[in-house]
């Protein structure tokens, strides 16, 4: 799980090397992803992407996205996996991030915006911030093993 790339390449190819290190199964990005040429560096993976505040241009985004058979979700993704449903959202619109987890309905809730690390059980739902790729000091990104809700935190600097 990657979010705030804000378009800075560099960060991306490096979260992209570390990943590759191990068996990922799918990439969610949590918005602000920045640019239309984020999508390809994580493209060697089936993807889901959101897009935050700062992804003002939708259009390019989506073409970048569809262009390498990726899932666009616009401003709100739900998916499953390992029989675990999951929510993405980015998390600037706080009344949709906050009723995906006062809902119940979700195992994980993956958001971003804040640049900064964060997971916290709400009842049966993790609430999981990878952290940004760009902005933050230390650049993180997670992993998390499904269906145990495991997380492992990668600093990417």
């Amino acid at each position: 799980m990657v979010s705030d790339t804000h378009g800075h390449l560099p960060s991306a190819r490096r979260a992209a090397e570390l990943l590759a290190d191990r068996e990922i199964e799918q990439v969610l990005h949590c918005g602000d992803i920045g640019s239309p040429e984020i999508i390809p560096v994580f493209s060697r993976w089936p993807g889901h992407y959101v897009f935050g505040n700062c992804d003002h241009d939708w259009a390019p985004l989506r073409d970048a996205i569809e262009l390498v058979e990726q899932t666009c979700h616009d401003e709100f993704g739900e998916i499953e996996l390992a029989g675990c449903k999951i929510a993405i959202v980015h998390g600037h619109d706080h009344r949709r991030f906050q009723d995906a987890v006062d809902s119940q309905s979700y195992r994980l809730v993956c958001y971003g915006h804040t640049h900064a690390p964060e997971e916290h059980y709400e009842g049966q739902t993790l609430v999981l911030n990878p952290g940004a790729l760009f902005r933050a000091n230390p650049r993180t990104i997670a992993i998390v093993e499904l269906p145990s809700l495991e997380v492992e935190r990668i600093v990417v600097d």
